[in-house]
């Protein structure tokens, strides 16, 4: 059992409030809801009814037999209840979590960006879709909303547990912030995207406490064949029952079967165990989400994620690390790699992008060379621009420059230097292997090239490889030039790519797929990423992402963590595993129950049936108690199963079909057996029967 299975169980404060659920639920409305538990309700109130009955003289069966019968069946109920109410128990306590962490606070409202002067406090809970707020250091952002000018370090623990603080700043794809999430350092101007009542958090509230869960498709088509085959057995328990009647009188005896048994045999062969179970799988499936910090939109976008065999990822962040590092000094033209490394060293040392910096740290490990500080020297650094695409350092008459192949080329050659053939081969090269070159001059003489290339996380090529063994196929997302793209993908063990990717691309692509009957995920932070999001099956958007991308997204991943659509989809994958293995060791119990009950109950009228009671039960009261009390202990014992899912599996589907068939089926067919048996032999030695 997995530790917050485990906690479920625990903590007082959810067992408490499942039991209490356990008897408001007993309510007909809520009971109507799940019809084959609904089933079992009315057979409680019938038995209940005879029980009583049986107490005036009009006995059906003896008045302890109907009250066991009864009170088994009552205990079925609230067992179900439990377990629905136990899945149900950490969303309420997180629920409650975000509920208090969601205050009425103090907005400062401004007519515009521009007039930041001009501030009217207001309530937060009076601000409008479109209003714009500034809020500064050690405030609470009063609403969800976009950035529009400033940036600011923000504190998100609250809604993503996560204690390190992100920058929010105005304009691409970090510009929206949550409410009720506080502003650390600086200031920002927010123009609010939602209504009062309406916001991030309150949808998320309304998530993870279940209020607001529908059912999927899948779970409403298994209700559909649950209830067929209730009602198939409310026919053959009653054409059972015509049967024994029209026998008795025709053997000229009392019929043996009565009204109370007969219904305990319905309960029994009727799919109870899955109809208990069924909501709570679902419930703990969207829990499991919840946990690992995705908020679904939808129990349908889970599902969805089960049946996923296409992955769109981006590379940055996701395949690579999402910075470029310094792999190696290539020096041309008869120069030494350790003076690149040092004219490389030296041009790096005001450059704090993690290009540079891994720059620096390469001459280090590579060549001992330490970074050395130049003050005190007539230095000039040149910083790196879009126009110049290039970066260094001047100081006692020498000049050092890197950066791009071409912008270095013309740098050098109007300076008088030249570029040889030797270095456009070593680019060329660098740029095939998918790499990025940057051009290292000195005094206009070209030293050599730096080879930068993406990182490959540790584990995506084997993690890759696992999706391929599960049916999932790979699709590599980047801006790059195919060239680049190509050399990334072969790297990383992707099974396809799109390069130079656009946003007309990504959604040409998924729909190709989709016309393809592929279920098809996809993750995405940007405004260009929504028409794409919109249309995939599974859409991920990224909450650090922009408005547009939350709205088109059908899950929002809180951590923004591109590698979060790996696990989505084997939380998808367990869901259906889970549900599935389930239902079949319900059926598989059905089946056993059958054969175990029937023989006994009628060896008075067929003393053949003896060769059938293969379990030899004592008699067929204590059949049928053994039977119903089974029934009623084999869902206790199943609901840790169903709160933490069936063991994952990364094979494919015809082999989990095996394994499912094999460990739900036969074990589904073993157990009642040998547990029905056990509980026979312990109401005989006890004189219960």
């Amino acid at each position: 059992m997995s530790e917050k299975t485990k906690s479920a169980f625990t903590d007082k404060k959810i067992l408490s409030r499942a039991l209490k659920d356990s008897f408001i639920k007993l309510s007909p409305r809520t009971q109507s809801q799940n019809p084959v538990m609904f089933l079992v309700y009315v057979s409680a109130v019938m038995t209940t009814l005879l029980w009583i009955a049986a107490l005036f003289g009009i006995r059906d069966s003896s008045v302890g037999y109907t009250f066991s019968i009864a009170v088994i069946l009552w205990f079925t109920v609230l067992f179900a209840n439990f377990a629905e109410a136990i899945a149900e128990g950490r969303g309420k306590a997180q629920a409650d979590s975000l509920r208090a962490s969601k205050k009425d606070v103090e907005a400062y409202k401004i007519e515009s960006a521009e007039k930041k002067e001009s501030i009217t406090a207001v309530p937060s809970s009076s601000l409008k879709k479109g209003d714009i707020v500034i809020v500064k250091a050690g405030e609470q952002i009063p609403a969800d909303g976009e950035v529009i000018d400033g940036a600011a370090s923000v504190d998100e623990s609250a809604i993503t547990g996560e204690s390190a603080p992100v920058i929010r700043e105005s304009g691409g794809d970090r510009s929206a912030v949550t409410g009720g999430t506080t502003v650390l350092s600086d200031w920002i101007v927010v123009k609010v995207t939602s209504e009062a009542g309406e916001s991030f958090l309150d949808k998320m509230i309304a998530m993870v406490e279940g209020a607001t869960r529908k059912k999927t498709p899948n779970e409403i088509a298994l209700q559909i064949f649950l209830i067929a085959l209730s009602i198939i057995f409310i026919l053959v328990t009653m054409s059972l029952y015509t049967y024994s009647l029209f026998s008795a009188k025709l053997a000229g005896v009392e019929n043996p079967t009565s009204v109370t048994t007969l219904i305990a045999l319905l309960v029994c062969l009727a799919p109870t165990t899955i109809g208990a179970l069924l909501s709570s799988i679902g419930i703990a499936g969207m829990s499991r989400l919840n946990q690992a910090n995705v908020l679904a939109m939808s129990g349908r976008a889970i599902e969805a994620a089960g049946d996923v065999d296409v992955l769109m990822l981006d590379k940055t962040g996701t395949i690579t690390l999402g910075n470029r590092q310094a792999s190696a000094f290539v020096p041309v033209d008869g120069v030494s790699a350790e003076e690149l490394a040092d004219a490389a060293q030296l041009s790096s040392l005001a450059d704090e992008t993690p290009e540079g910096r891994s720059i620096v740290v390469l001459a280090k490990d590579r060549f001992g060379i330490r970074a050395r500080s130049l003050s005190g020297k007539d230095v000039e650094f040149i910083p790196f621009t879009a126009k110049t695409r290039m970066s260094g350092v001047n100081y006692d008459g020498i000049e050092i420059r890197k950066g791009a192949a071409d912008a270095v080329k013309e740098y050098v050659i109007s300076n008088g230097g030249t570029y040889s053939r030797q270095c456009e081969e070593t680019v060329r090269k660098i740029a095939e292997q998918g790499g990025t070159p940057l051009v290292v001059a000195k005094n206009n003489k070209i030293l050599g090239v730096i080879h930068l290339k993406d990182i490959i996380k540790d584990g995506v090529k084997e993690k890759f490889a696992d999706l391929r063994k599960m049916g999932i196929k790979t699709i590599m997302i980047t801006g790059d030039n195919p060239l680049t793209a190509a050399a990334i993908a072969a790297e990383a063990g992707v099974d396809d790519f799109l390069a130079e990717a656009t946003p007309e691309g990504k959604l040409k692509m998924i729909r190709d797929f989709q016309a393809g009957g592929h279920m098809v995920a996809m993750t995405g932070d940007g405004t260009n990423d929504a028409p794409a999001l919109a249309q995939a099956d599974v859409a991920v958007a990224m909450n650090s992402g922009t408005q547009a991308a939350k709205e088109a997204g059908n899950m929002v991943d809180l951590d923004s963590s591109p590698t979060k659509l790996i696990e989505i989809v084997r939380i998808g994958k367990q869901l259906l595993m889970t549900r599935g293995s389930l239902t079949t060791f319900s059926i598989a119990n059905d089946v056993a129950k059958y054969f175990a009950i029937i023989p006994a109950l009628f060896i008075g009228l067929y003393p053949g049936l003896q060769a059938l009671n293969i379990m030899g039960l004592h008699s067929p009261q204590s059949a049928v108690l053994s039977a119903i009390i089974y029934n009623a202990l084999i869902i206790v014992a199943l609901i840790p199963l169903a709160l933490k899912g069936v063991k994952y599996r990364e094979v494919s589907s015809g082999k989990l079909l095996t394994q499912n068939l094999l460990i739900y089926g036969l074990g589904g067919i073993v157990t009642p057996f040998v547990c029905i048996k056990i509980i026979d032999v312990l109401l005989t030695v006890m004189g219960l029967v």
